[in-house]
């Protein structure tokens, strides 16, 4: 199969290595699809169910096996590592060079597994993702503005208490931040609330009938799942605020689906997440946006949940085969 100018190195790199171990590919309107080089090897008849495409924003070639077979024992198979998925490797800052001259081409090196690294910080250290730097705004010029309120409640709908979103106005622009108000059943104290996860009603349900549920970084990506059909959570205050007390109510599901933020906390966040599911459900997943940083901006691009792609270390360590009874009932 030969590339379009609009394809770049990845493309040639992993097409042409599945043309050459099982033949050409099958090329739809989004996706080219290939035999599964890890479930169709066995030389009997198959319909191909490796889906290949290039995502030229991106510089990368995506590979999705709807057979469920992981990313990186596909490409092992294949003799190519996740690296080979970028038409250059990753930007990880100046002075930084991990490359190593081969055939006149600059490749990555394999990450460095250096002792005592946590799989979230194997995770960042692949990633490249850059020490958080926060540009000063000035000074607030006003008090903060209310923007959105998100109401926790209990399975049984009662109003345990609320986060609300707001907006700082400040010299150089708009910064958000975020608070806790209390429930007491009269009336609302500016405080925090118990530990329970957003929409905690509809997970309760989603554990119970089986269905597979997504925990996302803030309740923003949790509305825009459930837009899309998807039964979604999170905790209050976003990033590292999880605790077991919030993974207690997914205990039995199906299916989790921890969808992480870009980012180094977002990276540690799930990491978290999964760690507290661990052996509490039958499968999980640790995926990642295609596009932009979260799950608004894969959404925004046009991508659906079922293409979001998989977190290097964290997706293949957590990922469990399915272990309980119930079955799986995946949202339209």
């Amino acid at each position: 199969m030969e590339s379009s100018p609009s394809q770049g190195r990845s493309w040639q790199t992993i097409t042409g290595a599945l043309t050459g171990q099982r033949g050409p590919g099958r090329a739809g309107p989004r996706w080219t699809n290939f035999l599964c080089p890890v479930h169709e090897a066995d030389g009997r008849h198959h319909n191909p169910s490796l889906g290949v495409r290039y995502d030229p924003v991106q510089g990368k070639t995506i590979v999705r096996c709807w057979a469920g077979c992981d990313d990186q024992d596909v490409l092992a198979k294949l003799n190519l590592q996740v690296r080979d998925m970028w038409d250059r490797p990753p930007d990880r800052g100046p002075g930084n060079n991990r490359g190593r001259a081969n055939g006149g081409r600059t490749e990555p090196s394999s990450p460095p597994l250096r002792s005592g690294m946590s799989l979230a910080d194997k995770a960042i250290d692949y990633a490249g993702f850059p020490v958080p730097h926060k540009p000063s705004l000035g000074e607030p010029l006003g008090p903060p503005q209310n923007i959105h309120s998100y109401v926790y409640r209990w399975p049984d709908g009662r109003i345990e208490g609320a986060v609300i979103r707001q907006r700082v106005p400040y010299e150089h622009g708009y910064g958000k931040a975020f608070t806790q108000r209390h429930w007491t059943g009269t009336e609302w104290e500016n405080t925090g609330f118990a530990p329970i996860p957003f929409r905690l009603p509809e997970v309760t349900d989603a554990v119970a009938g089986g269905r597979e549920i997504y925990v996302c970084e803030g309740e923003q990506d949790v509305l825009r799942a459930f837009d899309t059909g998807q039964i979604a959570t999170c905790n209050a205050m976003g990033a590292g605020s999880w605790t077991r007390d919030h993974a207690q109510w997914g205990a039995g599901a199906g299916r989790v689906i921890v969808v992480a933020d870009r980012d180094r906390p977002g990276y540690r966040h799930a990491a978290k997440v999964a760690e507290s599911l661990h052996g509490q459900v039958g499968e999980i997943r640790v995926l990642q946006a295609a596009v932009g940083k979260d799950l608004s901006d894969h959404l925004d691009a046009g991508l659906g949940p079922d293409q979001l792609e998989m977190v290097p270390y964290l997706d293949r360590h957590y990922r469990q085969p399915i272990q309980l009874p119930r079955q799986i009932t995946r949202s339209r």
